[in-house]
């Protein structure tokens, strides 16, 4: 296929990472996540693979933030498997990167219906997260969580990256992890909610990646005598 031979020739680090998320799932019938390191480390790779793409040719400024952001994802996706708290820190972490990189790209002349909404995000996605385990001990703790992660969508949301990449991704990495609140309650026994929560958390990565990392070389923000992609 020449749209894959071309995606191998000119960004091998994304068909990889692309290879290693679309696949993931499918480990589960052979390789179970409780306590198997090659499953783990598969899980890790399709995050942790965005970073050599986002360094690929840019080694300078806002793509090292983004490959911290995308490395403290991928440490969190291992950890969360072996702690949920260290795993939570972990992402909570990225987040703290993620917010720093949309502070430096505000969104100027914003409407109101865009405000709104990322005002809304912010404050309801840690109220939906206290409610979604059925249980006030853990609703408090994830609730807690959740102010880092809204604020990451609210900002991603309100930055000028292309709204409907990154604002998008961040939007449905939000929804992944309420989903994760969800089945330490109301949907425990549901099957298909993992499978649901992994696409959803890898494809919202995938598109902040790329939508920031593509938009970073429009803008320009590379080292001087580096090809633009």
């Amino acid at each position: 296929m020449p749209m894959a031979q071309d995606l191998a020739h000119k960004r091998p680090w994304l068909l990889a990472s692309l290879l290693a998320g679309l696949s993931f799932p499918a480990t589960w019938l052979w390789l179970p996540i409780e306590g198997g390191i090659f499953a783990i480390i598969w899980k890790m790779a399709a995050v942790g693979l965005l970073v050599p793409f986002a360094l690929r040719r840019h080694h300078v400024g806002e793509f090292i933030l983004l490959a911290v952001m995308l490395a403290l994802y991928a440490l969190g996706d291992g950890l969360i498997e072996l702690n949920m708290t260290a795993g939570a820190i972990a992402f909570a972490a990225g987040h703290l990167a993620a917010i720093a990189i949309y502070a430096r790209h505000r969104r100027v002349g914003a409407v109101f219906s865009q405000k709104l909404f990322a005002v809304m995000l912010f404050l309801l996605t840690p109220v939906i997260a206290y409610f979604a385990p059925g249980n006030p001990e853990q609703g408090v703790q994830v609730a807690a969580y959740s102010v880092v992660l809204a604020a990451m969508a609210a900002m991603a949301w309100s930055s000028n990256f292309p709204r409907y990449r990154v604002g998008m991704g961040a939007v449905l990495f939000v929804v992944s992890d309420l989903l994760i609140f969800a089945r330490l309650g109301p949907l425990a026994q549901s099957e298909m909610t993992s499978v649901a929560i992994w696409y959803l958390y890898y494809f919202g990565v995938l598109m902040i990646a790329v939508g920031v990392a593509q938009t970073l070389v429009k803008r320009g923000h590379y080292a001087q005598g580096e090809e633009r992609d």
